[in-house]
């Protein structure tokens, strides 16, 4: 049991920076496409000069995830255990590959502001 939950944390912990990193700048877009407005929204922008670091954690984060998913050894799972399952390790993978993207949309999206204001 303590083996599945480590192995989830760097995929939580990537979701988490790439949601931190974005905040900035998706989080006043999303809000003002919702008609929420005002002034407060400015308060978001604070957190600007620390997107670097939210980008630099989500991508230690996904590679972590990425080396418990894809690099580690079939032998130290249990037969029977939940990380044997395929269909385990298949949503493992999806939700990798979905939070990868975010990243990426995190990193390329302050290029791509522009052409939603």
């Amino acid at each position: 049991m303590l083996q599945e939950k480590t192995g989830r944390l760097p995929l939580v912990g990537g979701v988490i920076a790439a949601i931190a990193a974005s905040l900035c700048c998706v989080g006043p877009l999303v809000l003002v496409m919702l008609g929420i407005g005002g002034a407060w929204m400015a308060n978001l922008a604070a957190l600007e000069p620390f997107r670097p670091y939210f980008l630099g954690a989500a991508i230690i984060a996904l590679f972590f995830a990425w080396k418990k998913i894809y690099r580690a050894p079939a032998a130290a799972c249990t037969p029977g255990s939940l990380c044997a399952m395929p269909q385990t390790n298949r949503i493992y993978k999806v939700l990798f590959w979905i939070v990868a993207v975010l990243v990426v949309l995190a990193m390329i999206f302050p290029y791509l502001a522009p052409l939603f204001y």
